[in-house]
This record gives structure tokens, C-alpha cells and sequence, in this order.
């Protein structure tokens, strides 16, 4: 139960849920708030148990942001 979750495809859906959550923070983001950044990593995380590959985690909400 310790795997670590590298593919972003399995990541992908708790990045998407983490952002589409939390509608007022992405807003805030994308105002010029950087710092919610973590934030949404935070959230993809813990949504994920913690298995979620961190780096994976930050490509994919980044990604996600820039749309």
C-alpha cells in the first residue's frame, strides 16, 4: 500500500477535482496569487493519500493552470 503513483494519467482526475473544488482560490490564482500554487498541489495530494508522485503532481496542476 506504500506505491508511490507515477503515471499521469492515474493523477490526472485528482488534479482536475482539486481545481474544479475549489473555484474561488483558482480565481485568485489566476488574479496573480501565485502562492496557491502549493495550495492546489497540496489538495491533489491529500486527495491522493499521499501516493501521488509530487513532481508528477506539480507538472500536471501546473499544466492544468495555464489553461
Amino acid at each position: 500500500g506504500l506505491r508511490q503513483i507515477s503515471d499521469p494519467e492515474a493523477i490526472r482526475p485528482f488534479v482536475e477535482a482539486a481545481i474544479e473544488q475549489n473555484p474561488k482560490q483558482l480565481a485568485q490564482y489566476k488574479a496573480g496569487n501565485e502562492k496557491l500554487f502549493g495550495f492546489f498541489v497540496g489538495q491533489v495530494l491529500k486527495a491522493s493519500g499521499g501516493k501521488a508522485n509530487p513532481k508528477v503532481v506539480q507538472m500536471l496542476v501546473q499544466e492544468h493552470l495555464r489553461r
